[in-house]
């Protein structure tokens, strides 16, 4: 598996393999989010424009103290759980996100779940075309619990990540998107949004281009690594599709970053999209 926060070679590497505008930061009022038949009975989201990062472990509170001196970054990605999480979460307690909220940061909770039958590599947990639904619902409903218990609220987005796989591979596309729609029910069933987070040519493509878009994600997150800062510039599908503040950009992989003293290993997005709401 091509699993988060191993080096940038070796994930262009798995990449390939399987076939392969500067704005202020700031909130966005909800109503401007263009809805789907099943988003529109979810609650309302909180929207976030601006630059964010993610990184494997969640930084301790004094880290993201530091990195709150600039107003580089506004929103940071978490990973809530998932038997292919990559990295231990020592500091991600419902203490740590309730305190990071209250600083001024918005989060986004990030899931990695099942990963496709044909992917390269070994993975905890691979989707297995028999049981593909099952396993989607079981990930969805799991994903709500962890979001659950660290106080993100119904109404909070939350995104399922997907590595790079052949595409081409009709039999274990069509096992993934099945996937990818039973975790998107079981997850609006608790009325959480539906966020998806893979790579512009492959687990992003599958998606973007699925002919039935019946329970398709609510907002995509899409890996190019072009160092374009942008959510639009680049949109490689339909321009139809996600719009309303619906859209990330993770345009630069594991970069060395120091703020305010604390240097850490992150990616870089661009974000137009919802982010978590945390419970007071």
């Amino acid at each position: 598996m091509s699993k988060h926060r191993m080096s940038k070679r070796n994930r262009i590497i798995a990449w390939a393999a399987a076939g392969a505008t500067v704005a202020t930061g700031g909130a966005l009022t909800a109503n401007a989010v263009s809805t789907t038949t099943a988003a529109s009975k979810l609650p309302a989201p909180s929207l976030y424009s601006g630059r964010a990062f993610d990184t494997c472990t969640a930084p301790s509170l004094s880290a993201m103290k530091a990195w709150k001196t600039s107003s580089f970054y506004g929103a940071a990605a978490v990973y809530i759980g998932g038997k292919n999480r990559g990295c231990a979460q020592p500091q991600l307690t419902p203490s740590w996100v309730k305190s990071v909220s209250a600083s001024g940061w918005k989060l986004i909770p990030l899931y990695v779940g099942a990963q496709p039958p044909c992917q390269a590599g070994r993975s905890p947990e691979k989707i297995v075309a028999s049981t593909a639904a099952s396993q989607g619902a079981a990930s969805g409903a799991d994903a709500v619990a962890k979001a659950g218990a660290l106080g993100m609220k119904p109404g909070s987005p939350l995104y399922l990540d997907m590595e790079p796989y052949d595409i081409n591979n009709s039999a274990c596309n069509s096992a993934v998107l099945t996937y990818v729609r039973a975790w998107n029910r079981a997850v609006h069933a608790k009325g959480y949004w539906a966020g998806y987070y893979g790579f512009k040519s492959t687990s992003a493509h599958a998606v973007a281009t699925a002919q039935d878009r019946t329970d398709m994600p609510d907002i995509l997150w899409y890996a190019h690594w072009n160092d374009v800062r942008t959510t639009t510039r680049d949109w490689a599908w339909s321009p139809t599709l996600w719009t309303g503040h619906r859209r990330a950009h993770q345009y630069s992989a594991n970069r060395k970053e120091t703020i305010g003293g604390v240097t850490l290993t992150v990616d870089r997005n661009d974000w137009d999209a919802p982010v978590a709401i945390i419970a007071k």
